[in-house]
């Protein structure tokens, strides 16, 4: 199904600045410290980025994740998500305790 309509951007969805909480701060921080080296495709090359979450609440949004952990990748491992042409998440749900993020940066088709 098409809708045909200007999408809007999340930036275009909240009235004022918003700013990153302690607990964002301590995520990005955390998340940063475990990446491991990684080469991204070089630019203009378009990207694909494939995330599978693992809640253990099943009523999770698999979106909400998206934003954050990109800007985090993005940070990280000097691309501009501008970049990004094919962005596929995928929620699994595990046991409390046992929550992880897992992806993948490739050459988008």
């Amino acid at each position: 199904m098409r809708v045909n309509i200007k999408p809007l951007s999340v930036n275009e969805a909240w009235k004022g600045r918003r700013f990153k909480t302690d607990k964002y701060k301590r995520y990005q921080r955390d998340v940063m410290l475990m990446l491991r080296p990684l080469q991204i495709p070089p630019y203009p090359i378009k990207l694909a980025i494939s995330i599978t979450v693992g809640y253990s609440n099943a009523h999770a949004d698999v979106d909400n994740v998206a934003k954050p952990f990109i800007d985090i990748l993005q940070k990280k491992y000097g691309f501009n998500d501008s970049r990004i042409y094919m962005l596929t998440l995928v929620k699994e749900v595990v046991k409390k305790g046992k929550e992880f993020i897992e992806f993948d940066i490739s050459e988008s088709e």
